[in-house]
């Protein structure tokens, strides 16, 4: 076994717990605040939260925490042996990125302004390393335009949506098909993947997600849980576009065939 493995072993503990941590503190208290039980919300001691122990009232912590570090150390060790195009440190960032905004968008639905902002800078740098100054500005501006057309087909969809939930008597919400959060993020991939490919990134996106929902229907259906209102049901769409820019940044070989 080379000796040097265990230098991405502990790059990609470091970043798996760094994106526990800021996913279970950030959606809360907006901070870098101590951390907390997800289930009781007691504080628990950064020790503790360290080496994965339960909190004071015994609730251990969550299978997302177990899978994100395994998840992270993996991906470390494969960028480790097979470097990406922006190379190894660049590329653990951008997984510590993904990873924390994919936590918070499937666990809350939200997709906070600290880590747009954040990823604005990263989706530049990391855009003009792969494709160059032009194609990442014109991938960002693609980006941009492609969402809004769906951003608005999605405003357009959820009002049609709570006409039908009053016209059903029941009380209609405020959830939306997309955000403008969705928006934003893709625009950062955008600037990350460079024109033309964030279209295919936009593209395979919306086919994992889509996938995802009729596998949810699926079940619904098999477990006798499904309703005349399964149909109407949001899914966050933002881990489902970060997955397919994980696709094309970190194993390119193969999507090679359907990129232009």
């Amino acid at each position: 076994m080379d000796i040097l493995l265990i230098i991405p072993l502990l790059v990609g503990l470091g970043v798996g717990l760094l994106v526990n941590y800021l996913g279970d503190v950030l959606p809360i208290t907006r901070s870098f605040s101590r951390p907390a039980c997800q289930t009781c919300g007691a504080e628990i001691a950064l020790k503790d939260y360290l080496l994965f122990r339960a909190c004071a009232h015994g609730h251990k912590r969550s299978l997302r925490a177990w899978l994100t570090i395994i998840f992270v150390i993996t991906i470390s060790l494969y960028a480790w042996q097979a470097p990406p195009k922006i190379g190894y440190a660049l590329g653990m960032v951008v997984i510590g990125y993904f990873g924390l905004v994919f936590v918070i968008d499937l666990e809350h639905r939200l997709i906070l302004h600290p880590t747009s902002i954040f990823g604005m800078f990263l989706g530049i740098s990391v855009g003009i390393i792969r494709r160059g100054l032009t194609a990442t500005l014109f991938g960002g501006l693609g980006g941009l335009a492609i969402m809004l057309a769906f951003y608005y087909l999605g405003v357009l969809f959820s009002r049609m949506r709570a006409n039908k939930l009053r016209a059903a008597g029941e009380e209609a919400d405020d959830e939306e098909a997309l955000g403008a959060g969705d928006v934003i993020l893709v625009t950062v991939l955008g600037l990350m993947l460079g024109w033309p490919v964030i279209w295919f990134g936009v593209l395979a996106g919306i086919l994992i997600g889509g996938a995802v929902s009729l596998l949810l229907l699926l079940w619904l259906l098999v477990t006798g849980r499904y309703s005349k209102n399964s149909l109407m049901i949001f899914i966050p769409y933002g881990p489902y576009f970060i997955t397919s820019a994980f696709m094309i940044i970190f194993f390119p070989d193969l999507v090679s065939l359907l990129l232009p």
